[in-house]
């Protein structure tokens, strides 16, 4: 891998190339030249340790295939899952700036790629366990062109009770949890809140374990001190049950080029990313103020009508609390709310800040 590609619009403020076409570019170049067969068996044990249950205390990329296999079929899904989250802490923070990040247990940087596209200015340290994931990451990141990727630290250590995580403003933890005890997870997440002076960003896979692990991390985190930016419209308990049919997550729609389609044996041109995350942040973050209220399934769409399915602020006698509500909002009734709910995705804001920046105009009238 001795090309370099388009500068990322973050680092350089020219006409962007999006950062997920240039990390699909460098992957196909990295996969350029190995066996496909070695590759697909590798892909599928891989396949086997994401979907199992069993935590484990050893890499779990071995080699170069192994990580080659990671990086085709996680790397484009693990960063779209983390750039959503992103997206939730700067529509929070929109004025905060990361001037340090660490990315734990970041393997290959996938999460590193969607920091440096958020912000682009940052200094990264990547942690991981696996060599040979930090050693293709850093070639991936030096093919980018974007200054932030080709700055990154790569740095082994192991995840788990004895990490000691150097200070940083913004530290992310994605789909590292899963492959934790519940001891080393907790550790882990008290860790990351003692070192970060801003914000702690936490993925995990969208499913109820993933769920209830992003949970137990969000109660962790505010007990630390931290308060929650995204994407709960507020601190207070959450009001799905971590034991019931019905649990908080996310889609983040993937665009799958023909080298992606041909590692995991699919044929649409895109797949959706389930993902559960928490964003939280120290007081530092000036202005951090969460979403009145988050889309939490995706919109019904019917004639004239858009139905949503909301997390939401509620002031009531009890204090200040997150509840679930559907809002129905009608082409009849809502006008320029109708067209802007035609337009509300799974996850987005509610209502959408330009409505908001309107509403509170005309109070202010």
């Amino acid at each position: 891998m001795n090309a370099t590609l388009p500068t990322s619009h973050a680092a350089s403020g020219s006409a962007p190339q999006a950062t997920s076409e240039a990390l699909r570019a460098a992957l196909a170049g990295l996969l350029d030249g190995l066996g496909p067969k070695r590759t697909a068996q590798a892909v599928d044990r891989l396949i086997a340790n994401y979907r199992g249950t069993t935590p484990t205390d050893a890499p779990v990329l071995r080699d170069r295939s192994d990580v080659a296999a990671y990086a085709a079929y996680r790397m484009p899904a693990t960063f779209e899952a983390v750039r959503a989250a992103l997206g939730a802490l700067r529509e929070a923070a929109p004025s905060w700036t990361p001037d340090t990040h660490t990315d734990v247990g970041g393997g290959t940087g996938a999460a590193t790629w969607a920091v440096s596209e958020a912000w682009g200015t940052q200094r990264s340290t990547v942690l991981d366990w696996a060599e040979p994931a930090l050693t293709l990451g850093r070639e991936l990141a030096e093919a980018s062109g974007a200054l932030a990727l080709r700055d990154v630290v790569w740095q082994r250590a192991r995840i788990g009770a004895a990490l000691s995580i150097g200070g940083s403003a913004l530290v992310t933890i994605s789909y590292v949890l899963k492959e934790l005890d519940a001891a080393d997870r907790s550790t882990l997440v008290a860790e990351a809140a003692r070192a970060a002076t801003g914000a702690v960003v936490v993925v995990e896979p969208g499913t109820p374990d993933g769920y209830r692990r992003v949970l137990a991390a969000r109660e962790q985190l505010l007990a630390a001190g931290l308060s929650i930016a995204a994407p709960c419209p507020d601190g207070g308990a959450c009001p799905m049950d971590p034991d019931g049919t019905d649990w908080c997550h996310f889609s983040a729609r993937v665009s799958r080029s023909s080298l992606h389609r041909q590692v995991k044996g699919g044929s649409l041109p895109y797949e959706d990313e389930k993902f559960a995350y928490v964003v939280a942040v120290r007081d530092v973050v000036a202005g951090a103020r969460p979403v009145d209220a988050r889309v939490v399934r995706r919109p019904q769409i019917r004639k004239g009508l858009v139905m949503l399915e909301l997390c939401r602020r509620d002031e009531g006698e009890s204090g200040r609390r997150p509840v679930l509500a559907r809002e129905n909002v009608s082409k009849k009734r809502h006008g320029d709310l109708y067209r802007a709910a035609r337009d509300t995705d799974w996850g987005d804001a509610w209502p959408p800040p330009s409505e908001r920046s309107a509403q509170g105009a005309s109070r202010d009238v």
